[in-house]
C-alpha cells in the first residue's frame, strides 16, 4: 500500500480548483488535474467549517481518505485529486458506502481507474 501525499497549502489548493476540471456525486465534489508527479497522487480534503462542527468533519475527513487509500491501486498515477464535501448534505446521511459509490462515479467519469488486465 502506497503513503498518500496530503495537500497543504493553500496556493496548491487554489491552482487545482482554478485549474481542474471538476466532478461531482451526490454527496463529494472532485476536482482532478494531471500533475509532473511521476509515480504519486496528491491529494486534498476541503469541508466548509459551516457544515458541521470539527468532530464531525473530521469524521468525515477520515471516511474520505479511507475510501481513497482502498481505491488509489487501481488508480492512474500522476494526478492532484481534492475532494470537498457538499454543504447542502446532511451529515446524518453520510455512510462510507455512498462516499465509496461517489467516488467510484468520479474516478470512471474522469476515466483514472486502470483497467484490469484479462
Amino acid at each position: 500500500m502506497k503513503k498518500t501525499k496530503m495537500l497543504k497549502k493553500n496556493y496548491e489548493f487554489k491552482n487545482v480548483l482554478s485549474k481542474g476540471k471538476n466532478y461531482s456525486g451526490k454527496q463529494i465534489k472532485a476536482f482532478i488535474i494531471k500533475n509532473n508527479k511521476k509515480n504519486l497522487n496528491l491529494l486534498g480534503i476541503a469541508i466548509s467549517t459551516k457544515v458541521a462542527n470539527a468532530v464531525k468533519r473530521n469524521k468525515i475527513k477520515r471516511l474520505i481518505r479511507e475510501v481513497y487509500k482502498k481505491k488509489e491501486c487501481s488508480l492512474e498515477m500522476s494526478y492532484t485529486i481534492i475532494f470537498l464535501f457538499k454543504k447542502s448534505v446532511k451529515i446524518e446521511e453520510v455512510t462510507y458506502r455512498q462516499i465509496e459509490k461517489d467516488m467510484e462515479y468520479i474516478f470512471e467519469k474522469a476515466k483514472i481507474f486502470i483497467k484490469e488486465k484479462q
